[in-house]
Formats: structure tokens, sequence, C-alpha cells
């Protein structure tokens, strides 16, 4: 994948209708101190596409990329931020889940997990939604610098046990410092892009078969 262009096109806020898009949605969710926005300026290439801070908690919207027109990066708020009081917390994961609930265009939802802690109760609860939903949750391992390349096995061992996720699931380690994993990234958005599209002319087709 090459990024040509990439654009933050829509924000969404608690109260909010979500856009009728027309274009294949891929989300990114985790925790509010994970390395999303770090991530997603990595993968978009650019450095200060999405913002980061470092105070934890600064994604509160959804968040529509709009990637060389051909896909949406949705960056979803982050969860579990500590200093949020108990109401601000609920009414960010009622965004989530109707976000997860109701887009028709959405794909793929990719969850971000701190590859130096067991997943904690917001992680498991988070995956537990997108499976409920009906996607299968690509895990991405963020931090991986942090810790040593013997232990990386391990703490990916660590995160699928405790997340207790199902056959098959993709565990992607990353770093946005070395940007390693980030081709990985590339390889999967490729692929989704070519079955998505795939899918609906295949679609089309059915609805208006010629001859």
């Amino acid at each position: 994948m090459v990024i040509k262009n990439v654009a933050l096109e829509t924000v969404c806020g608690i109260t909010s209708t979500f856009p009728e898009n027309d274009k294949m949605e891929v989300a990114f969710a985790g925790k509010s101190n994970v390395g999303k926005s770090s991530l997603i300026n990595a993968i978009m290439n650019r450095k200060s596409l999405a913002r980061t801070s470092a105070q934890p908690g600064k994604t509160q919207t959804v968040n529509y990329y709009n990637v060389n027109d051909v896909f949406y990066l949705v960056d979803l708020p982050g969860y579990g931020y500590a200093n949020a009081n108990v109401e601000v917390k609920a009414k960010w994961g009622k965004m989530i889940e109707r976000y997860l609930h109701t887009s028709r265009m959405l794909y793929a939802v990719f969850l971000l997990i701190d590859i130096r802690h067991e997943p904690s109760a917001n992680d498991r609860q988070m995956y537990n939604w997108i499976i409920e939903q009906g996607y299968h949750p690509i895990i991405i391992a963020t931090k991986m610098d942090k810790i040593k390349r013997s232990q990386l096995q391990k703490h990916i061992k660590m995160i699928k046990s405790g997340l207790e996720v199902v056959e098959d699931t993709i565990v992607i380690p990353f770093s946005s410092q070395t940007k390693q994993g980030r081709e990985e990234i590339y390889e999967l958005l490729d692929d989704m892009i070519c079955h998505f599209y795939a899918d609906d002319e295949e679609d089309e087709e059915a609805q208006n078969p010629k001859g």
C-alpha cells in the first residue's frame, strides 16, 4: 500500500449521527494510553495526522480519515481513561458500541493492546463487543520496542490468553518507533480493499444480471 493522500473528513461526537459513507471503513480501537494516535500516524506516513499527547484520553470523538479516496480509517475514542468520570466513560462506551452496531460499511476492526501488560478488563470488554457485533478483530500488540525480542512470543501468548481469543486470530507486534509491523498492516489493508470491492461488484451483478 502506498499512502498518496489522507485527510480527516468527519468528526463525530457523542450526540452526532454517523455518516453514511460509500467506501469501506476499517476501525481502530484501543485503550487511551495504548499508542493509537502514534500508530495511525505511522501507518498513514504522517507526523501529526492524529494528535498525540502525553496526557491519555485525547481522542474523544469518532474520527473518519479518508485514505487515497478508497477507504476510511476510523479512529474510535480511547477507552478506559482513568481521569474521566463514570458518566463520560459510559457515554464513550455507548458511542463506540453504537458505531460497531450501526456502520454498514465497517469491514474490519483492529484492536490495539499494549504488549507489555496483560489485557485489562476494558480490553476484554472491547474485544467481546467486537466479537458480539460479528467481527473477528485483528490484534495489534503495540510498543514492542519496549520489551526484549526474546520475550516477544511470551507476551503475544499472554495477550491471546488474556483476551481468550478465537482460533486463528491475527496478532501483529508493532512499534511506532521502528515501524516494525507496518508492512503487515499494509498487506492486510490491501487484501481487505480487494475483497471488499470484489464482493461489492458481485452483489451489483447479482442485483442487475445482464441478458
